[in-house]
């Protein structure tokens, strides 16, 4: 007797997948170009540390609550279309049945096949037929904004906290290139994680998301020494 095996397909991780690798990626450029830039502008080691920590907090809630507003309002459009083409299916059957049917034949079904395709899947579950199929809405797409937004300020924390470690345990004097030189390996390193988590190459990815780090602290890191110097 044959056995089935289940396969795990790499998309079913999109919905927490993308919100870690933006939230630590945001965490970690975000936090390190503020230390970056109050380092150019004030030696003070206090004032660098108590600037990464405001980021870190205030990073996290908003990741946080963009994530959640963001992902509700997929969330609210989803429930709608759902909302109705149940009401279609119990006012119009036959007409549903004719959609689906249209759907499998576009798909290279043939005709009488994909009549006798949809009539077996309406009458197995109707509803998961269209809403699958139609709509596109399978498990693994259903926005979830409470996971989005949970995942998002973790990973924003955990991404913030490297470049405020490094701050407070490097030396005043190269506290800039210090933090600079770490996160951009740190960068890197989350660029090939979530590569490869996510089944892609991993040379572009680490080198996008290191380009614009470096963009970003460079910035910051001028606008700082301006500030600072005209201050």
């Amino acid at each position: 007797m044959r056995t089935l095996h289940r396969e795990t397909h790499l998309i079913e991780r999109i919905g927490w997948l993308r919100a870690a690798v933006l939230g630590a990626n945001d965490g970690l450029i975000s936090t390190a170009s503020l230390i970056v830039g109050v380092a150019a502008a004030s030696p003070s080691r206090n004032e660098v540390l108590v600037a990464g920590t405001a980021g870190l907090v205030g990073g996290a809630m908003s990741m946080a609550a963009g994530e959640y507003v963001s992902v509700s309002s997929q969330a609210d459009t989803e429930a709608a279309d759902l909302r109705r083409e149940r009401r279609e299916l119990a006012e119009q059957p036959e007409a549903e049945l004719a959609e689906l049917t249209k759907i499998y034949i576009d798909r290279g079904v043939e005709p009488d096949l994909a009549r006798n395709v949809a009539q077996q899947m309406t009458a197995k579950d109707a509803f998961a037929a269209h809403a699958r199929d139609e709509l596109g809405l399978a498990p693994h797409v259903i926005a979830r904004p409470v996971q989005a937004a949970l995942t998002s300020a973790v990973t924003f924390a955990v991404g913030a906290t490297f470049p405020l470690l490094i701050a407070l345990v490097s030396p005043t004097r190269g506290l800039t290139w210090a933090v600079a030189i770490a996160c951009l390996i740190g960068l890197a390193a989350l660029g090939a994680v979530g590569a490869r988590a996510g089944g892609s190459g991993i040379l572009r990815p680490t080198f996008r998301v290191t380009f614009w780090g470096a963009v970003a602290m460079a910035a910051t890191s001028a606008i700082g020494a301006i500030v600072g110097h005209e201050v």
